[in-house]
C-alpha cells in the first residue's frame, strides 16, 4: 500500500515557504516574493517521492493583523493547519521561539508537525546547533526538527523521507503526473502578483490584485489578457509607470515566468482597474475572490 497524505506548511509571514515547496517540486509553482504576505490562498502542491505521494499545501504566513485581507489570509492558513495529515513548520534559524510558540497554541488539533529550521545559509554550525537546542524545551511537541539549505547542504530526501514515514498509508488522491491542482489561469494570476511585488515599490503590491479576463490557447501562443486591479487612482498612475515604463517591466517578467512554466509562447495584455477601498469591505473582497466570514 503507498502512503500518501496532505501536509500544510506553515509559518511566519516570509518564512519560506514557497520557496521551499517550488523547490521540492523541482519547478516554479508557487508565487515567491522577498516582502511579507504575498501568499493569499491556499494552494496544492504535489511531490511523488518513491511510490508515494504528498500533497504539499502552500499557506498565506501566521500573522496577527486588523485588516479584513489580513483576517481572510490568517483563515487560510488556519484550516490548512487543521484539514490536514502532517504539519510542516517552517522557522527562520535567526527568529525567537516566539512565532513556534504562538503556533503551537493556534494548532487546537494537535496535527503531528515537523520543525524546519530554515534560512540557515548566512549563519554558522554554531549558530544552527545553538538554536536547535532552544527548540529541544519543546521536543516532546514536534515528530522531527531538520535544519534546511535549499542552496546547498539539503537533499530532498532529508526531508520528504520524515515526511512520508508520518503519513498514513492511503491510495493516491490526485493523477501522479500533475504538479498542482490550480487552475493555469490561477497560476498566471499569481505569476502577474509576484511581478507586481518585484517591480513596484512597497506600499503598492498589498492593495493590488489581479483578474484574468480570458486564456485563449492558440496553436502556437498563449494569449492572456488580464486587469491588475488598485485601489486609488494614484496607484494606477505608479503600475503603469512614466511612458508605460512600470506595466511593461511587469508584463515581460510575468510572461517569462508563464512561458518558463507552459513550455510555448505567451502573449500577455495587462489593463489597470481602480476598485476603491476593496480590502477594506467584504464586497470588494468577494468580488475579487476573498470570502471573509
Amino acid at each position: 500500500m503507498t502512503k500518501c497524505g496532505y501536509v500544510s506548511v506553515l509559518g511566519r509571514p516570509n518564512a519560506g515557504k514557497s520557496s521551499l515547496l517550488n523547490w521540492l517540486v523541482g519547478d516554479k509553482i508557487a508565487m515567491v516574493s522577498h516582502k511579507a504576505n504575498a501568499t493569499r490562498k491556499r494552494s496544492n502542491i504535489i511531490v511523488m517521492h518513491n511510490d508515494d505521494q504528498i500533497v504539499f499545501v502552500d499557506t498565506p504566513g501566521l500573522h496577527e493583523n486588523e485588516k479584513l485581507l489580513n483576517q481572510f489570509m490568517l483563515d487560510e492558513a488556519l484550516k490548512a493547519m487543521g484539514d490536514c495529515d502532517l504539519i510542516l513548520f517552517l522557522a527562520p534559524v535567526t527568529d525567537k521561539l516566539t512565532h513556534y510558540e504562538s503556533f503551537l497554541q493556534k494548532n487546537k488539533k494537535n496535527v503531528k508537525h515537523v520543525l524546519l529550521l530554515t534560512k540557515i545559509d548566512n549563519v554558522s554550525n554554531d549558530e544552527v546547533l545553538s538554536k536547535m537546542q532552544e527548540y529541544e524545551v519543546y521536543a516532546d511537541r514536534y515528530e522531527a526538527a531538520i535544519p534546511v539549505s535549499i542552496k546547498k547542504a539539503t537533499k530532498h530526501a532529508d526531508i520528504l523521507d520524515t515526511v512520508v514515514d508520518l503519513l498514513p498509508e492511503h491510495p493516491y488522491l490526485f493523477d501522479p503526473e500533475i504538479m498542482t491542482t490550480e487552475h493555469l489561469r490561477d497560476i498566471f494570476k499569481e505569476f502577474i502578483r509576484e511581478s507586481i511585488f518585484d517591480n513596484i515599490s512597497d506600499e503598492i503590491p498589498y492593495e493590488t490584485d489581479v483578474i484574468i479576463n480570458k486564456v485563449d490557447e492558440k496553436e502556437d501562443i498563449d494569449v492572456i489578457k488580464a486587469t491588475i486591479v488598485v485601489q486609488k487612482g494614484t496607484q494606477k498612475g505608479m503600475i503603469i509607470g512614466k511612458g508605460a515604463a512600470a506595466i511593461k517591466r511587469i508584463g515581460k517578467d510575468a510572461r517569462l515566468k508563464i512561458e518558463k512554466l507552459t513550455g510555448r509562447k505567451a502573449y500577455l495584455e495587462l489593463f489597470v482597474s481602480v476598485k476603491k477601498g476593496w480590502t477594506k469591505n467584504k464586497q470588494g473582497l468577494k468580488e475579487l475572490g476573498y470570502d471573509v466570514d
